[in-house]
């Protein structure tokens, strides 16, 4: 049941991501997905090393100890998603729509931690996680924020 899970997680991500990029401004939407990336890949191998949290089951890699799946992949489409929904949006809505996107993803990490053998809980809780992404979406989108201000000062 885990690897029909992930392979259509897999398959679920990849779709949305070639759906997210038809949207401009693609610049902006690629940075997100490499940044995104690039941050949630580091923070998930220090949790697995320090051994908070544990991805029993390795997907599409054996020398990964991380989920490859969750922070290559559907981590940074998530942020792409939550960028294009708050792109005309102001700082207090913006914090509210990055709590509901990490409440879900949250969320959907619970039922998978209690029902399926895809990861499993040491030291780590839900609320790390809930901490965890939504500091890393704000930040993200608040970099690009950064950035396209400086931009406009050129």
């Amino acid at each position: 049941m885990e690897k029909i899970i992930l392979w259509l997680t897999l398959i679920i991500g990849i779709a949305l991501l070639l759906f997210s990029f038809r949207k401009a401004p693609t610049k902006d939407l690629l940075l997100i997905f490499l940044l995104t990336a690039y941050f949630s890949i580091i923070l998930g191998v220090l949790v697995v090393e320090e051994k908070m949290l544990e991805y029993p089951i390795n997907f599409l890699s054996n020398h990964f100890s991380s989920s490859l799946l969750y922070e290559y992949l559907i981590l940074p489409v998530i942020c792409i998603y939550f960028y294009l929904v708050t792109y005309y949006s102001r700082y207090p809505s913006i914090i509210i729509k990055c709590a509901i996107f990490t409440f879900v993803l949250t969320f959907i990490e619970v039922l998978l931690e209690r029902y399926t053998d895809l990861l499993e809980y040491h030291t780590w809780t839900w609320v790390h996680t809930f901490i965890g992404v939504f500091f890393l979406i704000m930040f993200i989108r608040t970099l690009i924020m950064l950035i396209h201000k400086l931009e406009r000062k050129k």
